[in-house]
């Protein structure tokens, strides 16, 4: 008989599960605790169940984790890791430490099917959806890695894929991520990124308490259909439309992301227009200027630029940072994440 996977199946369902076999259904909850807050790597540790139970447990459930396969590590701190999946897939990660934080960007496919035009994992196109436990096991595959005293605050869905494109697996990985009992982050510290999928997008605010970033980039339809083919099924129009219906919490904002491109979205008429497109909206802007990469068609602007692109949302009201790559060296920045299909993994499963 072949084990499911315990740290793929949601609370309630394990709940059921735990009391059809004859375990109490508050077990499942003691046994998460053990999962995600202590690391537990068999369920003979898990000493406040009784033995029987544990043994019951080993009969149909398995604990597995994954581990790095390459760890690489910038000038300025940053580390990216490749991580290998049981099917000899890998993805990767980027834990990125700044004063007072520190942010892990986690993947949520292998690949991506959005075809992005700056965006070097679209290369890759699309393999698979990541499952609940491979986005869980990016956190505490990382957070195993880890110096004592260093840690991850911030949790960003901004690595390889869509993750509104996987929700079946996104929102359970959610839950247990923002769950008190488990990883206990902050809703306040965990942002979803998306590219700009409008029917998913009026449906994430009643799914989750995370935070939302739509990645918009362009100004008009013609450029951002250039350089992000979903805008053909989802144009500006339709995509603004269900960011403003969509519920936000008290003081919340939908944060705006710009990959900024020498001489295709970074015009003073595109900063002008870009003011329009959000005005009253409770929108946030980081400007992200272009990461560059070999054989890459595009290049980034001139700082000078970028800051007067700034300066003219700024007067208008608007929030708007300028995001500062890290990782560049380690082709770890934003866009920048890429893996080989070969490399093969060491992943271990106890029971």
């Amino acid at each position: 008989m072949s084990c499911a996977n315990i740290k793929n199946i949601p609370l309630q369902q394990l709940t059921q599960e735990f009391q059809a076999l004859g375990i109490e259904g508050y077990r499942a909850r003691q046994v998460r605790k053990w999962l995600y807050q202590k690391d537990a790597t068999s369920f003979d540790e898990m000493t406040n169940i009784a033995r029987k139970t544990r043994d019951l447990l080993k009969d149909y459930y398995e604990i597995t984790r994954l581990t790095v396969l390459k760890q690489l590590t910038s000038t300025d701190g940053t580390i990216k890791y490749v991580i290998g999946l049981r099917d000899g897939l890998s993805i990767e990660a980027v834990w990125i430490p700044a004063e007072g934080r520190s942010t892990l960007c986690v993947s949520s496919q292998v690949g991506c099917a959005m075809g992005c035009a700056f965006c070097l994992t679209a290369t890759m196109g699309f393999v698979r959806h990541l499952e609940v436990y491979e986005i869980l096991e990016q956190v505490m595959t990382v957070r195993r890695t880890l110096p004592e005293g260093q840690g991850i605050t911030n949790l960003v869905f901004m690595g390889m894929g869509e993750p509104l494109a996987n929700t079946a697996n996104l929102y359970p990985a959610l839950e247990i991520l923002i769950d008190p009992e488990c990883f206990d982050f902050s809703k306040q510290h965990v942002t979803v990124s998306t590219c700009g999928l409008a029917d998913e997008i009026q449906k994430f605010g009643d799914r989750t308490n995370a935070k939302l970033a739509i990645s918009l980039n362009a100004t008009t339809d013609v450029v951002r259909s250039q350089i992000m083919p979903i805008n053909k099924k989802f144009p500006l129009d339709k995509l603004l439309s269900a960011c403003r219906s969509m519920k936000l919490a008290n003081r919340d904002r939908i944060t705006f992301e710009y990959v900024m491109l020498k001489d295709v979205n970074d015009t003073m008429d595109d900063a002008k227009r870009l003011a329009k497109l959000l005005a009253n909206m409770r929108a946030k802007i980081n400007l992200l200027p272009f990461n560059e990469y070999p054989k890459s068609h595009f290049k980034r602007p001139l700082d000078a630029q970028i800051i007067s692109f700034q300066n003219y949302l700024i007067n208008r009201g608007i929030v708007t940072v300028i995001r500062k790559s890290r990782g560049t060296d380690i082709c770890g920045a934003c866009g920048q994440l890429v893996v080989c299909r070969d490399v093969r993994p060491d992943v271990s499963t106890i029971r």
